[in-house]
């Protein structure tokens, strides 16, 4: 397992890697506008880390069925943001960020453009070297969850430029229209591209088969639990004393996925969530 959570405080967590670059230059004062669901980690994320540079920061969210992390996923956000406003539907809420993105910092649904996807690759880089070091051995394949795509693509970059034979495993938990193998692709290539125009240097491309999407643990809608997925969580937890739990909208899916393949293949787990998250405030 790779301790994603163990980043950062006052937490970490794979949104905090992109985070790292689109909040760059971000002065006191300053305006970061974003979007996600009612529950998002992403947005939370944003939130609390622009608030400590100084920021304002201003979120879209639709709704999304709840569950136990994003009920207190959004009980948070509602404290750290400094304007939020709930919509049915995604659209409503892009198009009320949009209004008051004019002169502010944008930051994409899940961090996931070719900037944010940056710290995702120095993720997949960072692994490369504990693998080269001897301080894990190199897994067949690397599960993550699938969402916006981010994380997948960058980590699928960093195999390509460090030579790994890893496959990426995305476990998807969003609808299908966004948790697609060919938006993840287009991801890593844009990203590879962001790379070749800033540094001049040759960036291998990533591979269709590169990247593996595993579509029968979703549920059916986004935030949905599944009974597999809480079996999984349930596992974990007890196999760690409780010092790992895992969220039933990502990381329970993924890791359930994990379990499986880990029957016939080694795999990584890749853990985006912050078990802190949990902890009543």
């Amino acid at each position: 397992m790779k301790r994603d959570d163990l980043g950062a405080t006052p937490f970490g967590g794979n949104k905090v890697r992109a985070l790292e670059f689109l909040l760059a230059g971000v002065r006191e004062g300053d305006r970061v506008v974003t979007v996600g669901s009612a529950g998002s980690t992403h947005a939370l994320a944003v939130a609390t880390y622009a608030s400590q540079l100084g920021a304002r920061t201003i979120v879209g969210r639709w709704r999304q069925e709840m569950n136990e992390t994003a009920e207190r996923v959004a009980a948070r956000l509602d404290r750290t943001a400094h304007e939020t406003r709930l919509f049915a539907y995604p659209p409503g809420a892009y198009l009320w960020a949009w209004t008051r993105a004019r002169g502010a910092r944008w930051i994409a649904a899940g961090g996931s453009t070719p900037l944010g996807v940056l710290g995702h690759v120095n993720a997949g880089l960072e692994l490369a070297e504990q693998i080269t070091s001897d301080e894990i051995p190199s897994p067949a394949m690397v599960v993550v969850p699938l969402g916006t795509g981010g994380t997948a693509a960058g980590l699928a970059l960093a195999f390509a430029i460090a030579g790994l034979d890893v496959k990426v495993v995305g476990v998807r938990v969003v609808p299908w229209i966004v948790g697609r193998r060919g938006r993840v692709l287009r991801l890593a290539r844009r990203t590879a591209a962001l790379i070749e125009g800033k540094t001049g240097l040759k960036v291998p491309v990533v591979g269709r088969d590169a990247v593996l999407v595993v579509n029968d643990a979703y549920g059916g809608a986004y935030g949905r639990e599944t009974v597999a997925a809480r079996a999984a969580a349930e596992r974990l937890a007890d196999a760690t004393g409780g010092a790992v739990r895992l969220d039933a909208t990502y990381s329970a899916k993924a890791f359930e996925v994990a379990l499986r393949l880990a029957s016939r293949e080694s795999v990584l787990f890749w853990l985006t969530f912050d078990p802190r998250l949990l902890e009543p405030r």
